[in-house]
């Protein structure tokens, strides 16, 4: 258990690494944690920074889900020996679960992160990078439907555990299980948007909308 431990807090530690952070000081001691909606996600990011600051914030964000569940459980600890009881799977799957929640909580600002959608994208580079493709549709079609990228994020991560279940139950449990966790996490992640949605106060990115009229979302965040 104490490799599991271990290399669970640094998933966490790598996940709470803000890509939105380093990429902001690159830029002279950009916080876009102070401006937009206040997320330090890659929609905020493109919202108030543009696109090529955008670009490099999800690429770390989602490197951050690639190191967690890739990288983390394979390392060979000097003073934490392999335990033979801890299922290299489960490993896998905790990893790539605290690098998430790092990016949500992350210990090194605050506990102000982002809403965890691009770092469980990278995850899924590592368990199982078909998923991908139905998960960035699902996410493409609702965007364009509705305008709240929040909402896409929301129907994207619940869609995924559906999925799974019915073409991969029994075989891939362990990753069913993390998919129905990511999904209840992702949601929780978005309640202030439920809350806007719920209220009508959720503004549209009509911009990204099939069939939309002008104007641009204020509050809608989802990385």
């Amino acid at each position: 258990m104490l490799e599991l431990g271990v290399k669970f807090l640094i998933s966490y530690f790598i996940g709470s690494i803000m890509g939105a952070m380093i990429v902001g000081r690159l830029r002279g001691g950009v916080d876009i944690r102070t401006m937009g909606s206040g997320n330090a996600g890659g929609t905020n990011a493109l919202r108030t920074q543009g696109l090529l600051f955008a670009l490099f914030v999800v690429v770390i964000d989602i490197g951050k889900g690639v190191i967690g569940a890739g990288v983390v459980p394979g390392l060979e600890l000097t003073l934490v020996p392999t335990d033979p009881e801890v299922s290299r799977v489960w490993l896998t799957m905790c990893c790539a679960a605290a690098a998430v929640i790092g990016h949500v909580w992350p210990i090194y600002h605050g506990f102000e992160g982002g809403k965890g959608a691009a770092t469980f994208i990278g995850t899924l580079v590592i368990l199982d990078p078909t998923l991908i493709i139905e998960v960035l549709l699902v996410w493409a079609v609702v965007v364009a439907l509705t305008g709240y990228v929040g909402l896409a994020s929301m129907t994207a991560a619940t869609s995924l555990p559906i999925w799974l279940g019915i073409t991969r139950l029994p075989d891939d449990q362990p990753l069913f299980i993390y998919s129905v966790a990511m999904a209840m996490f992702i949601i929780y992640c978005h309640r202030s948007n439920i809350q806007r949605m719920r209220q009508g106060v959720e503004n549209r990115h009509t911009k990204l909308m099939l069939f939309g009229r002008k104007g641009v979302n204020t509050s809608d965040d989802a990385a």
